[in-house]
């Protein structure tokens, strides 16, 4: 097994230039997408109000696997993240496999965030191409990502911002109209609107446990994200605090203003009176008597898409930077300026172009089938994560102690049950009809890595 580092260590040449409140609201906003504020609708439909039990569960499976991640991080930060932990703790095949399919994903969800913010831009701007829209996006982040870093940092910060801040008004405004302070459209009375849309319309869960597993495989790679805090860590000029404090804030709060939304939709209006296609925050904007709900939600979504995509190019970057790094990239992707691994991000960008192109003019079959390459890749991320904690954490304990500023809780038990909670997840995926084709696709693209990687480590071997 490779060493672990001694305290202090720190090979990365990149620039120092993000700070703890950067850091700490990317951890915030980072995860808070527009999977959560369209593609909940339908969890709730398939659900019910028990879609509360369903992003619950989904939530502490996706906390327990950052706290994990923080761990490590805390101890041995870099900018390669969790590719470079599977590596110390299993080799170089399992760093060479988690981080070129995290990159694979990243890039590709790229294209569809440029592509669905170029779609709302349309709406505003219709005498402007789509196409327009999605050239301008990519420009400009990635000029945002060729500068210093500080500037990603200014630009995830306020974007971060905007959307913890409508989340929370969000909260604010249910809360009042669940206590009749305000009134929703299905109590034009003014009384608290109570629990009767919880327990009516079917009950607490109108399609039984079954819809609650249906509402997990629908709602879990919502939670996608707070893998790039990480990744940030790295820039930053105490990587090991900065990593363990935002780990710390923002775990906790995801969670609350995840289950915290889902709980005041169902509870402001029954789970039935969602409409297909449109935000379930819409819906109760609009049955408070929000004015103009719908735009102001398009703008929050936007700008939601736009940070996804600003994030997801600084970390597919820094990844394949960091596989360079290690001879699993190119070695031309090392060149840096002003801190900054220039042509690491031309090259994330390029392959995102490409991607943007395909979904352009092909979404429905050869970018389709390279969305569903990537459908599951974040569980088999996850799982790597966990596996490397494993490993990692009695050597650490072993051999530097001193390094373990934030610990995973319940070591090992936790670790365990949340690769069992994977295993299940898993199975769910391939039981089910709608999500069975992202994981045999993702399987496929796995299963294609990790040759590749068996085919190095054969050569390396032979040589």
């Amino acid at each position: 097994m490779p060493d672990v580092p001694p305290a202090g260590f720190s090979a990365e040449p990149l620039s120092h230039g993000l700070k703890q409140r950067h850091l700490t609201m990317l951890g915030l906003g980072g995860v808070i997408g527009a999977g959560l504020f369209v593609g909940s609708g339908a969890g709730i439909a398939v659900a019910g109000p028990g879609i509360v039990i369903s992003y619950l569960i989904a939530g502490t499976l996706a906390m327990l696997v950052m706290r994990m991640l923080g761990e490590m991080s805390a101890a041995m930060p870099a900018s390669g993240s969790f590719s470079v932990h599977a590596e110390r703790a299993m080799g170089r095949w399992a760093g060479f496999t988690a981080g070129w399919l995290y990159w694979f994903l990243l890039v590709v969800v790229l294209a569809v965030e440029a592509t669905a913010a170029a779609q709302i831009a349309n709406k505003w701007a219709p005498g402007v191409p789509q196409w327009s829209w999605v050239l301008i996006f990519m420009v400009v982040f990635t000029l945002a990502n060729l500068a210093a870093v500080k500037n990603f940092g200014e630009f995830e910060f306020w974007f971060a911002a905007l959307k913890v801040g409508a989340i929370v008004l969000f909260l604010i405004l249910g809360t009042l109209a669940i206590f009749g302070v305000l009134p929703a459209s299905s109590n034009f009375s003014g009384d608290p609107v109570g629990l009767t849309n919880l327990t009516g319309q079917g009950g607490f869960l109108p399609h039984g446990w079954h819809g609650v597993i249906s509402g997990v495989l629908a709602v879990v790679f919502a939670f996608g994200g707070l893998e790039v805090v990480t990744i940030a860590a790295a820039e930053t000029d105490d990587p090991a605090r900065a990593v363990s404090r935002a780990v710390r804030s923002a775990v906790f709060r995801i969670l609350f203003f995840y289950v915290g939304s889902m709980l005041v939709i169902v509870t402001v209006l029954p789970w039935t009176a969602q409409q297909a296609g449109l935000s379930p925050y819409v819906t109760v904007l609009n049955a408070i008597g929000i004015p103009s709900a719908g735009t102001i939600m398009d703008i929050v979504i936007f700008v939601a898409l736009l940070s996804a995509l600003n994030a997801n190019l600084y970390g597919s970057s820094r990844m394949i930077f960091s596989l360079a790094e290690r001879g699993e990239a190119p070695r031309g992707l090392l060149r840096v300026s002003g801190g900054v691994p220039r042509r690491a991000v031309l090259a994330s960008v390029a392959f995102g172009f490409v991607s943007v192109l395909l979904n352009l003019e092909w979404p429905d079959s050869v970018f389709l089938y390279m969305l569903n390459a990537v459908g599951a890749v974040l569980l088999f991320v996850w799982g790597m994560i966990a596996a490397s904690q494993l490993r990692l954490r009695r050597k650490i304990e072993r051999e530097t102690p001193e390094l373990l500023q934030l610990r995973m809780w319940a070591f090992p038990w936790l670790t365990w049950a949340t690769l069992a909670g994977l295993v299940v997840v898993f199975v769910l995926m391939l039981t089910d009809r709608g999500a069975r084709p992202q994981l045999l696709w993702s399987l496929g693209a796995t299963a294609a890595v990790l040759a590749v990687a068996g085919v190095r480590e054969l050569r390396d071997h032979r040589r």
